[in-house]
């Protein structure tokens, strides 16, 4: 029977807590090429991306966001990294300004978007040996499932704030109720009808207004101007859980063959998916286990330095990338 070998660390709240304001802009004397626009991943999807293009990259990123983000979510820490790593981030679809195919063509399954992602990076010419993947939230099984088809699509997957397992106990009461009809009709409708709400207050329920952090206005605004369309934001997130069940069962059942090193990271305090659920993925899989006392359950925007700092710590602990 297999021993879980899972370290676990718990970072101090003095370190965990840093302000989207220390924030430190590239330092390179030759900034880094930015492109923002669209790539053609598929006949049916079209992904708005934004790429950092450093001189002499150590290595690739790809940010992967949650619900109800966008690529901008990852904008500050994309701009402190991309001194030294080349840095993409894109809109999935339904999310932004990427594509809103219908059902018929789309099902925004979990397993969906895996394929979304595995198209981007052959799309984009990204070479996965040089690799780092950081998914969160509904971005972190696709990755996962992604590296079940493709034992080499990175040389480490750092994932948090997930669910990885149908486990309905460890969820937000909304979130369980997306999991099955009836219930998850009536989640969805509320959701359309209340988007200026959930936009205001989704990355901080749960939280006392001293905890409650900064976001920028580009990415608050970002997101409105995302959230609509024949498919809204809601109708995506609403799809992506029709199949999570489904796709959930059979990651768990197949999540030992999984061959790219794996890290798990979570926010202590996450209001919508409980760390126990961290927990339990990383004990069973034994792989490195990172808790961040006093944040939520989006990290990287309540302390993205913290983001930062793992990134970097994923590149200098495995081997030098060399150009």
């Amino acid at each position: 029977m297999f021993k879980p070998v899972t370290e676990t660390t718990v970072f101090s709240a003095v370190t965990a807590a840093i302000s989207a304001c220390s924030i430190v802009p590239t330092s390179s004397s030759s900034a880094p090429k930015v492109e923002v626009g669209e790539v053609q991943v598929n006949p049916d999807i079209k992904l708005r991306h934004m790429v950092y293009r450093p001189a002499h990259p150590k290595g690739t990123v790809l940010f992967l966001h949650g619900f109800p983000e966008t690529m901008y979510a990852w904008k500050p820490i994309a701009e402190s990294l991309s001194s030294d790593y080349e840095v993409h981030a894109f809109d999935w679809p339904g999310y932004g300004q990427s594509s809103r195919p219908g059902a018929e063509r789309f099902s925004y399954a979990p397993k969906d978007y895996a394929h979304v992602l595995e198209d981007y990076i052959r799309t984009s010419g990204i070479d996965s040996s040089k690799l780092l993947i950081y998914a969160t939230d509904i971005g972190a099984l696709p990755a996962l499932l992604a590296a079940l088809e493709q034992p080499n699509i990175a040389r480490e997957i750092i994932v948090g704030d997930f669910a990885p397992f149908n486990r309905p106990q460890y969820m937000y009461e909304s979130l369980q109720g997306l999991k099955s009809k009836p219930s998850s009709d009536a989640v969805r409708a509320a959701m359309n009808q209340n988007r200026d709400e959930i936009l205001a207050n989704t990355f901080f329920r749960g939280m006392s207004a001293k905890e409650r952090y900064a976001l920028s206005e580009e990415f608050k605004d970002d997101m409105a101007k995302g959230w609509g369309g024949d498919v809204t934001s809601a109708d995506a997130f609403f799809r992506y859980y029709s199949y999570f069940t489904r796709d959930q069962d059979y990651f768990e059942a197949n999540m030992a063959k999984l061959k790219v090193p794996v890290k798990v990271v979570w926010g202590e305090q996450d209001f919508y998916i409980k760390k126990e659920m961290g927990v339990e993925y990383a004990n069973r899989n034994g792989v490195k286990l990172s808790i961040f006392p006093e944040l939520g359950h989006f990290p990287h925007l309540q302390a993205p330095e913290q983001t930062v700092s793992e990134v970097r710590a994923a590149f200098s602990a495995g081997n030098p990338v060399s150009d």
